[in-house]
């Protein structure tokens, strides 16, 4: 099969990954072999690729949003799904089941959890591999590329929407417009929440005005009302006080990503005094996704997806690195 993989971690601007020829593998006990049928270029991968995330499997495979056909099914997994099945294959990808942690149900913060394309191979190849129990069921009335996006932007932007506690009918603050921001603002919206999105590109702009913000305007500039509750999606450390300053007393503030450059000193009476607070959002649970996939099942999302063929995915993620596309884009085999 035809697969790419990290091979030298640095700039997309250079050449961290290598294009080649592999075998299919053989799927474990337990496991589904996946006949990829489209993958999701992921924020996430581009950290992969370029470092900014310690290497954890050596020249993997990145991509961890891949939409597929079942085309074997490994010794005990039988059951769950059967041959000619589609499925989606996510972020998590094991977790132990015993910590504290997975029995309180935050399983995304178990300590042996493991990640696809980043512990095991993932999606940027015609063929990948997922233990049943972490393959996801899919809704109708989506194509492979638009289900391919739904399977961590939108889970993590759903888990982000979460953790910002906004409530029903409130006021949201978006900085950045991406893959998972532009997914997000529409589960808002559908929980009658008024979405105000701060961001850079132009396309942006005019993607978050189609969807029904209530406003849009510059990543650095104030919104027109105070904010219940805002979601960093830009990896910028440097507009979590910008963020802060922008929430109404009692907000919260949740950053989406897996990687954020340094954020400044803040400011107490500024930034954090009247009970305002700032909170992660560390990958997802099962539920999470299964919840997810509910609301998009009830909810037509838009999705703004730009495809790439297999073989141009250095292109895509240098694409994505600069800016060049709203949205997200997806890898076609």
């Amino acid at each position: 099969m035809a697969a790419w993989r990290v091979v030298a971690p640095g700039p997309v601007s250079g050449s961290p990954l290598a294009w080649g020829r592999e075998a299919i593998p053989e799927p474990a006990p337990g496991e589904l072999l996946v006949k990829v049928l489209a993958c999701g270029v992921c924020r996430t991968d581009l950290h992969v690729s370029e470092g900014d995330l310690p290497v954890h499997r050596p020249r993997v495979t990145p991509g961890h949003e891949v939409v597929g056909e079942v085309a074997a099914v490994g010794d005990s997994a039988a059951g769950s799904f059967a041959v000619g099945d589609r499925v989606g294959i996510a972020w998590l990808r094991h977790t132990c089941g015993r910590c504290a942690a997975c029995l309180r149900g935050a399983e995304n913060l178990c300590r042996q959890s493991r990640y696809t394309g980043w512990d095991a191979d993932g999606g940027y190849a015609e063929f990948a591999t997922v233990p049943a129990d972490y393959a996801l069921r899919l809704p109708d009335g989506y194509t492979d590329n638009e289900l391919a996006p739904l399977l961590c932007a939108g889970i993590i932007g759903y888990r982000a929407l979460e953790r910002a506690a906004v409530p029903d009918g409130g006021v949201l603050g978006i900085y950045g417009f991406g893959g998972s921001a532009h997914l997000t603002a529409q589960v808002a919206l559908t929980r009658g929440i008024r979405v105000h999105v701060m961001t850079r590109g132009k396309q942006a702009r005019e993607l978050a005005e189609h969807l029904g913000a209530a406003s849009v305007q510059g990543v650095r500039d104030a919104p027109p009302e105070p904010l219940d509750s805002a979601i960093l999606f830009a990896p910028v450390g440097d507009l979590v006080p910008v963020a802060m300053e922008a929430l109404a007393d009692g907000g919260t503030l949740a950053v989406a990503g897996i990687h954020l450059t340094d954020i400044p000193p803040l400011d107490y009476q500024r930034h954090l005094f009247r009970e305002r607070q700032i909170c992660s959002v560390t990958a997802n649970t099962r539920s999470d996704s299964v919840e997810f996939l509910r609301i998009a099942a009830e909810h037509r999302l838009s999705i703004d997806v730009h495809p790439y063929p297999l073989d141009r995915a250095d292109r895509a993620l240098r694409d994505l690195a600069g800016g060049k596309f709203s949205g997200a884009a997806v890898l076609e085999p």
